[in-house]
């Protein structure tokens, strides 16, 4: 059974009862996923060449076309000109974003190097949480043979939530790995 299916089932009538929410929209759920790359390794290396590959990759890991964010102004220290590529994001909604949650869950977090959870404490203040990963390579999706220099992702799961622990109950439920 997927993520999904789970939460609709039991997760969502488990945190109506422990929260004492009357209205079951009102649960906490998951509103959206936005992954994340910047590329500025690339571009600072000189391999403008490389960035498509960036891109092929996270269509890989989302699913979906990646949107290419572009520099608004130029920064000489920076060595960056405007309109310049400096990174990659992707929102995933609905059925995408539960997919993605959950091989981010079962697959990703068990293969990253010395893993001891995600910190507990990347929430915002207003139910939202956000964590990184070091290097794309720990995607089952990609190959190590395709890899010309790993880059990292930030990850921050939008929620429905008001306060941070009702949002650490929602990601609870579903086994998220927090550090202890």
């Amino acid at each position: 059974m997927s993520f999904f299916e789970t939460y609709k089932a039991k997760i969502s009538k488990e945190l109506q009862k422990e929260l004492a929410v009357k209205n079951r929209l009102a649960v906490p759920r998951m509103l959206k996923i936005v992954v994340n790359a910047g590329i500025g390794k690339y571009l600072a290396g000189g391999e403008k060449k490389d960035s498509p590959k960036v891109v092929d990759a996270m269509k890989l890991i989302t699913g979906q076309s990646p949107i290419v964010n572009k520099s608004r102004v130029s920064i000489s220290n920076f060595k960056l000109k405007a309109g310049a590529t400096v990174g990659v994001s992707a929102t995933l909604r609905g059925k995408r974003m539960y997919d993605f949650f959950e091989r981010v869950v079962t697959y990703v977090a068990p293969r990253i190097r010395d893993f001891r959870g995600f910190p507990g404490k990347s929430f915002d203040g207003r139910g939202n949480y956000s964590f990184g990963i070091k290097e794309h390579t720990v995607f089952p999706e990609i190959s190590q043979d395709d890899v010309v220099r790993p880059f990292g992702l930030q990850i921050t799961i939008a929620t429905n939530t008001k306060t941070d622990a009702d949002a650490r109950k929602l990601l609870e439920k579903f086994n998220f790995p927090f550090s202890k």
